[in-house]
């Protein structure tokens, strides 16, 4: 009885052995590879224009403008990007009538944080500019109430079309938005604008209702905002490799 005891567990024994050294050459057998990929990488300048302002300068009559803007790629994030604009605004209300035009130059860097498959070039970013504005306002009217005259509220309208040129602003603001390839090297996008004015000149005894670039602003307030909406084309000036190494285990 003893002697098939020892037996039976000898048998076990050499079993177990038997599938533990399987198992041991098998985990040998599998070797961990790495599969190398390398794709093109596009740098260049991309070019295009804010549609919104040409889409509100045809359906609002006291408004026209137009922007362009474009960016460079200098590393895998960070882009140089800049805007250049026109604008002509008449704001008219109850006691005035009121007309800003002028030219715009806002430059600074976006930087992307959306991590890209393969060779595509989206884009979803954040962005700090600089901005600078030339621009004249001109008062085309604007109302009196006589105040003598305490039963008739008697209102006048005065006409001057006076102009003040030569006036300036500097402001600086952030951005975030998006960019989207829809076609081969063109791409649709849209961005929303938080400005804080830093510097104006203004004329006498009136305030700057509009600054463009800037856009409007509201009881001598100093921070603004903005939306675009632009389409683009990249013009590929040269590609770099981008290398993706994954590691695999294969038997």
């Amino acid at each position: 009885m003893k002697t098939q005891y020892m037996y039976a567990s000898y048998i076990r024994s050499l079993i177990l052995l038997l599938l533990f050294s399987t198992i041991a050459l098998a985990q040998e057998d599998k070797k961990t590879v790495k599969d190398t990929l390398i794709y093109k990488q596009k740098y260049g300048l991309r070019l295009g224009a804010d549609i919104s302002k040409l889409a509100r300068t045809f359906f609002d009559d006291d408004y026209t403008g137009f922007e362009i803007m474009g960016d460079y790629r200098l590393t895998k994030r960070i882009y140089l990007a800049g805007e250049i604009g026109n604008e002509e605004r008449t704001i008219n209300n109850e006691v005035l009538n009121n007309t800003t035009k002028g030219s715009y130059f806002k430059g600074g860097i976006d930087l992307n944080f959306y991590k890209n498959w393969l060779d595509m070039e989206n884009m979803i970013y954040v962005g700090f500019r600089g901005g600078a504005s030339t621009f004249s306002q001109t008062l085309n009217s604007y109302d009196i109430y006589n105040v003598n005259n305490q039963y008739w509220n008697q209102q006048f309208t005065v006409e001057e079309g006076t102009e003040f040129s030569g006036l300036t602003a500097v402001w600086a603001e952030i951005l975030i938005g998006l960019k989207a390839e829809i076609f081969n090297n063109f791409y649709a996008g849209i961005n929303a604008q938080l400005k804080v004015l830093i510097t104006e000149t203004a004329p006498n005894n009136f305030e700057n209702l509009y600054i463009p670039g800037f856009n409007r602003t509201f009881d001598s307030g100093r921070f603004g905002v903005g939306f675009g909406a632009n389409l683009s084309y990249l013009v590929p000036i040269f590609k770099k490799d981008k290398v993706i190494v994954q590691e695999k285990e294969e038997e």
